[in-house]
């Protein structure tokens, strides 16, 4: 959380604890989540109520715009970015079992859809790529199951 605050306030940005418990949610869950689970598990503040919906949207997109979490479109769901500091597009691998997403950061990938674009004559402003699968764990069962 110690790099977050710092990525904030060299940004001029200013993490309220709102924002900060949406971004520990989202760090300490292993799997993307989706904004009205994060409004589940945020409950009731210290003043008793719950936070509204574009509380929490607000929240999350404060975060991507910092580079905090990315936004998986493919799941409708948020997860917290490996490396924050360095400005990346983002390759995930997501399990199709388990819902599990890893992050690539992949350079390779980002300069080859870079001049994919470039060559299409197309100005790429964000590219995220998701990659639907199965991870190694839901494999194994998988595996284990056509055994059975």
């Amino acid at each position: 959380m110690a790099a977050a605050r710092q990525l904030c306030a060299a940004a001029g940005a200013r993490l309220t604890p709102l924002r900060e418990k949406v971004l520990l949610l989202i760090w300490q869950s292993h799997q993307p989540l989706g904004a009205y689970t994060i409004l589940d598990q945020l409950g009731q503040t210290e003043s008793g109520r719950r936070p509204a919906p574009p509380t929490v949207y607000r929240a999350l997109e404060f975060l991507l715009e910092l580079g905090l979490v990315h936004r998986l479109n493919s799941l409708n769901a948020y997860v917290g970015c490996s490396d924050p500091r360095h400005a990346h597009a983002g390759q995930f691998l997501i399990c199709r079992q388990c819902n599990t997403a890893m992050e690539l950061d992949n350079d390779a990938i980002d300069q080859a859809l870079d001049q994919a674009a470039r060559a299409a004559g197309f100005s790429a402003e964000h590219a995220a790529v998701e990659i639907l699968g199965l991870c190694p764990n839901c494999q194994q069962a998988e595996k284990g199951t056509a055994r059975d």
